[in-house]
């Protein structure tokens, strides 16, 4: 389990409220004459991610619900509505508060030892994980993870004003998870998404001297509001750090990683290689 996937030791998964506060909204859309597009505009999100909420497949960020309730005229339906919703289908238990968190942060940094983030990954590679996962997935838990994990994935494109930077090391895409085929399709995507404006991808080559990271994956994450906050995750459970010194401490690690790893260029031309390897 990475990136707070649902597995089938985690809590189960419910969408009915999710569900029935969907067709809330699209009702109250379509009584106020908008489209999703119109509507998207007007709460300063997607008609993707309109979309999502509607069809029960995204947990609405509490700036969705907020922003609703003015179009609609702040009747404080939606905002009582929200406040009975169940878990997003495809989410852990414990990941809810941090994907939120995601879908709204101006700055997210990720290092990663196990897998490729899931941000960062491709249908063939994230269900190449959910497969093989233990004990085994139904065809049910397996599609709500990879659409879950496609609807988080819209953020790299949709917030151009947010930074995401990654440090991945070396034996990530040296494994093969998936076979030749799985590997090179996912060095070209890693390859395509490093290509954005607010992208960095930095690789920790397998040699290397010292290494601030040897206690684990990490996730850094900075609001709005300019408050920092952590997320560390293991098997079948995650950490939801908000404590100050700690999140300090990570801030550190992570930006000597920045120094230890590969430049920017550098990584580039090392995924490259290994391309041409396959």
């Amino acid at each position: 389990m990475v990136d707070g996937a649902m597995g089938t030791g985690s809590e189960p998964e419910s969408s009915d409220s999710l569900r029935t506060f969907g067709a809330v909204v699209q009702g109250l859309r379509e009584h106020a004459g908008l489209s999703r597009e119109e509507f998207g505009e007007l709460v300063r999100f997607s008609k993707h991610t309109v979309a999502s909420v509607e069809l029960g497949r995204r947990m609405p960020d509490p700036e969705f619900v907020t922003r609703a309730e003015e179009v609609f005229g702040r009747t404080g339906a939606l905002r009582k509505a929200a406040g009975c919703l169940e878990r997003q289908p495809g989410l852990a238990a414990w990941f809810r508060r941090w994907a939120q968190l995601e879908a709204t942060a101006i700055t997210l940094y990720t290092y990663e030892c196990r897998l490729v983030p899931g941000l960062l990954q491709t249908e063939a590679y994230a269900r190449t994980l959910f497969t093989n996962q233990l004990p085994p997935l139904s065809d049910e838990q397996i599609e709500a993870q990879w659409v879950a994990r496609a609807e988080r994935q819209r953020l790299l494109r949709e917030r151009p004003n947010t930074a995401f930077g990654f440090i991945l090391e070396e034996h990530l895409f040296r494994r093969r998870t998936g076979g030749v085929e799985v590997t090179r399709e996912l060095i070209d995507h890693v390859l395509e998404i490093g290509e954005l404006r607010n992208v960095e991808i930095q690789i920790m080559p397998t040699e290397q001297d010292t290494h601030a990271g040897l206690d684990g994956p990490m996730q850094l994450l900075e609001t709005p509001e300019n408050k920092w906050f952590a997320y560390c995750e293991g098997q079948e459970s995650g950490q939801f750090i908000a404590d100050r010194k700690v999140v300090s401490m990570l801030q550190m690690r992570y930006a000597r990683m920045r120094s230890q790893a590969l430049t920017l260029k550098d990584s580039t031309s090392l995924l490259q290689r290994m391309r041409g390897d396959l």
